[in-house]
């Protein structure tokens, strides 16, 4: 009885006010990690930090805790909303203590940025500035932010239809799971079913990624902070990428490895489909995925010889090799928009006559990974509901009396899956001009506002190094165009659809 009392009472809690304890708890471990390396300044303000956010949760847990509760799907998405708006503000507070020299609106907008896994640097060559406890804080959110992302996919977002689950077959009334009875079902025991079920194997895959770049050579913490960057997608590094990494290629093939979790679902969950069709081969998500990833360095490698390059150049085989290696690895890398770049990637540049091809990874990580990953961006699976449409589209004009067929690789997508994704791009493009136009307002020139509107919508947040011919310090901003920021990377997160749906009086009635 004492065994079930204890969960019984923290399913009672708000959502928001438990996520809020388990970042307290979190605060202890860099403050332990800095205790080892003998920076007690560091350490007192995570510690001091996370104790009085766990006597606080206390308190007002306490204070709640015996009222009764009703929970919703739509409450959870507040708490959601809330935890990506609000929680940064405690997440920050022993960040600045540590830094004593950044602005609490840069480590406020820097833990917006961790949590939602942008994992944009506020910070000029933040490798060599920031303390390692707070490198370690720093991927350690993003990795938090990863796994509320894993868990709310199918507890929170997938009741309402929103998140992705809107274009698939699963949120199709009269399908699967019908979703009469899955708004019916109690959602903190859903919840607490999705919690148990894939925070063992989140947490053990990174486990198992920073094992590999340990027998790699690599150090203890860059491999730790990239296992839990690569998991969700934030691209957070303490040592600048894979350039200051020591696993070499290795390395960067186990990263590639399991970036594939970024691309479908059905990597780790199958609660996308209709019972019987989780074959991961025949998943379309998974099969233009690879199709990108093996076609776009294809054509940067063949470019060699159709640009107006040096015949004599790029004859070496092993040279070759290295510069297609990294142009796979980090095409790979911005479509799930973790934003890594090769060790090999400026070799890959300059074979395919490339200096600074921006445009290219901006378009991947507009594109992005699979639905109800970690990974933004537009999603595989629309952009291949979209291309199912267009083929539609043009066998009507040669044959307008035809009837159309299900394919077997769109039993995933529902009926009205193109319009619902065509719904969900243009209102994906109008946030994005709307950024743009008020970046471009508050005096960001219009090339950086480009980037910046794409990196914090997608999630990608090293473009802003990457994609334009001189890096973008977001720390020479003014303080208006940061707030955008930061409101463009919570919608980036949590996606067009649902701010819509918190608007919605017919949900809130429900």
């Amino acid at each position: 009885m004492r065994t079930q009392a204890a969960p019984n009472v923290l399913l009672r809690l708000p959502l928001f006010l438990l996520i809020w304890g388990i970042a307290a708890i979190a605060m202890f471990i860099p403050a332990s990690h800095a205790v080892v390396l003998d920076n007690h300044p560091a350490s007192r303000s995570f510690f001091y930090a996370g104790l009085l956010g766990l006597i606080a949760v206390t308190l007002i847990g306490l204070a709640v805790g015996g009222k009764e509760s009703h929970h919703s799907p739509i409450s959870q998405l507040l708490s959601l909303l809330a935890t990506f708006v609000l929680l940064p503000i405690y997440l920050a507070v022993p960040m600045h203590d540590a830094l004593g020299t950044v602005s609490f609106l840069d480590a406020y907008m820097d833990m917006v940025s961790a949590l939602t896994t942008t994992g944009a640097d506020m910070f000029n060559s933040p490798f060599d500035r920031l303390p390692s406890s707070v490198h370690l804080w720093r991927a350690e959110v993003g990795w938090l932010g990863g796994l509320l992302m894993w868990i709310a996919a199918s507890a929170i977002l997938a009741p309402l239809s929103l998140g992705g689950f809107e274009v698939t077959a699963q949120g199709e009334p009269g399908r699967g799971i019908g979703r009469r009875e899955v708004l019916r079902a109690e959602p903190r025991q859903r919840l607490l079913r999705v919690t148990l079920t894939l925070a063992p194997i989140y947490a053990g895959l990174t486990a198992a990624i920073w094992i590999l770049l340990l027998t790699l050579g690599e150090r203890s913490l860059p491999a730790l902070c990239h296992a839990m960057s690569i998991m969700a997608t934030s691209g957070i590094s303490p040592v600048g990428g894979m350039e200051g990494a020591q696993a070499g290629i290795a390395g960067e093939m186990i990263l590639f490895l399991f970036m594939f979790f970024a691309l479908s679902r059905l990597t780790f969950s199958a609660d996308t489909v209709l019972r019987g069709y989780a074959r991961l081969d025949r998943d379309p998500e998974f099969r233009v995925g690879m199709l990108i990833v093996l076609v776009v360095p294809v054509l940067l490698f063949l470019r060699h010889w159709w640009g107006a390059l040096d015949s004599n150049a790029g004859e070496d085989t092993v040279s070759a090799l290295a510069a297609f290696w990294g142009a796979m690895f980090t095409v790979m890398s911005y479509l799930t928009t973790t934003g890594f770049e090769s060790a090999n990637w400026e070799g890959a540049r300059a074979w395919s006559g490339l200096p600074t091809p921006g445009l290219i990874l901006m378009g991947l990580a507009l594109v992005g990974g699979g639905v109800a990953t970690t990974a933004g961006g537009v999603k595989l699976l629309r952009v291949y509901a979209l291309y199912l449409n267009g083929l539609r589209e043009m066998e009507r004009l040669v044959h307008p009396h035809s009837i159309s067929r299900e394919r077997g690789s769109s039993k995933r997508i529902q009926k009205d899956g193109a319009f619902i994704a065509w719904i969900f791009f243009m209102l994906f493009a109008l946030s994005f001009s709307l950024i743009l136009v008020i970046l471009a307002g508050l005096g960001v020139e219009f090339e950086q506002a480009l980037v910046l509107s794409i990196a914090t919508l997608s999630t990608t947040g090293p473009l802003l190094q990457s994609a334009s011919d001189v890096p973008i310090s977001l720390m020479d901003l003014n303080n208006g165009a940061k707030g955008v920021l930061c409101v463009a990377m919570v919608l980036g997160r949590l996606e067009t659809l649902a701010i819509v749906a918190l608007l919605t009086p017919d949900l809130w009635r429900r």
